[in-house]
C-alpha cells in the first residue's frame, strides 16, 4: 500500500536546497573570481554550466514552492 502524501515538510525542505543551491553557487563564483589566472578554460566551463544548470534548479525549487503555497490554500491546511 502506497504511503499518503505527506507535505508538512516540503516547505522548509524546498527552502534548506534553495539556501544550499545560493551558497554552493556563489562560492563557485568566488572561486572563479580568485583563481580566473590559474583555471583553464575548460574547468571554467565546467563550473560556469554549473552554475546555469543551479540557476534552473533555483527557478524549479521556487515554483514547488509556489504550487505548496496554492496547494495549502486549497485544502486550508
Amino acid at each position: 500500500m502506497a504511503k499518503p502524501d505527506n507535505r508538512e515538510d516540503n516547505v522548509p525542505r524546498l527552502q534548506r536546497a534553495i539556501t544550499n543551491t545560493i551558497r554552493n553557487m556563489r562560492e563557485a563564483e568566488d572561486y572563479l573570481d580568485e583563481h580566473a589566472s590559474e583555471i583553464g578554460d575548460e574547468e571554467r566551463g565546467r563550473i560556469e554550466a554549473k552554475n546555469e544548470r543551479r540557476r534552473e534548479s533555483l527557478e524549479n525549487l521556487r515554483a514547488e514552492i509556489r504550487d505548496e503555497a496554492n496547494h495549502q490554500r486549497q485544502c486550508d491546511c
